[in-house]
């Protein structure tokens, strides 16, 4: 498929929240002989292009997996790359997020993270809380099974019953609905602990391209190939049909009234 017909596609029917596994910046830095850390800077401009792309197509919600929980055991040097970029991508990148209307939520454990981290998410948080063009959730320090965890024990110190709503509802991402699109770059064929509860009924999209070679034209493939994609939710195609029927009849109504 061409780039153009990628991208009329993936207009037509954008997904409203995307969540992205943005693999590849290490693998990206080795094959250019430069440090793994150089990989992850170019990974944050590749981050501000896809804000930029989703911004330009409608997209509500965008969540990324910027630091795992599992991170932590990868080389001291590297980990303290990471936390010193974070710290100067908030420095650099939020007043022009805050500019373009982006509402900007760091979900995960802020337990382990330095003071300085702490507080430049929060005022990122703060500076940003009254946008509405796109939902912007860099999960730092996240991961699947520790949403889950805290989920339930924030539930079971209130003495609330554990159900899939209430659970839903404590979730660190209960701010947003459950991604409708997952992006994994880098080639690799799982989420790794990325969203496991939100995921249960989210499109998976794979491709080989590393993170910092990621652009326009990867994003209008994957919403490309999400618009061709049927999402039943457990019911036939004749139910689904039927449900998506309506909203376009009274639509139709409208517009000859």
């Amino acid at each position: 498929m061409t780039t153009a017909a990628a991208s009329h596609i993936a207009l037509a029917r954008p997904p409203g929240h995307v969540a992205i596994v943005m693999d590849g910046n290490g693998r990206w830095a080795q094959k250019r002989w430069l440090p793994r850390v150089a990989g992850h800077k170019q990974g944050v401009d590749a981050l501000r292009q896809v804000v930029r792309a989703c911004i330009e197509r409608k997209v509500s919600v965008l969540s990324v997996f910027a630091f795992s929980s599992e991170n932590w055991n990868r080389p001291q040097d590297e980990v303290s790359g990471l936390m010193d970029l974070l710290a100067l991508a908030l420095s650099r990148e939020v007043p022009s997020l805050k500019k373009n209307g982006v509402q900007l939520h760091f979900p995960g454990n802020r337990v382990g993270l330095s003071p300085r981290v702490v507080e430049g998410l929060d005022a990122a948080e703060r500076e940003t809380a009254h946008n509405n063009t796109l939902i912007l959730n860099v999960c730092f320090n996240y991961g699947g099974r520790w949403d889950v965890v805290q989920a339930a024990r924030q539930l079971a110190e209130k003495g609330v019953d554990i159900t899939e709503q209430s659970l839903s509802g404590a979730m660190a991402l209960a701010h947003v609905s459950d991604p409708d699109l997952l992006i994994r770059t880098g080639g690799e064929l799982r989420i790794s602990n990325f969203l496991l509860w939100q995921s249960a009924y989210t499109e998976l999209v794979f491709t080989d391209c590393l993170w910092p070679d990621f652009d326009d034209a990867e994003l209008d493939r994957a919403f490309a190939e999400f618009a061709r994609r049927e999402r039943r939710f457990g019911q036939t195609s004749e139910q689904r049909a039927e449900i998506e029927a309506v909203p376009e009849a009274l639509a139709a109504g409208q517009r000859h009234a």
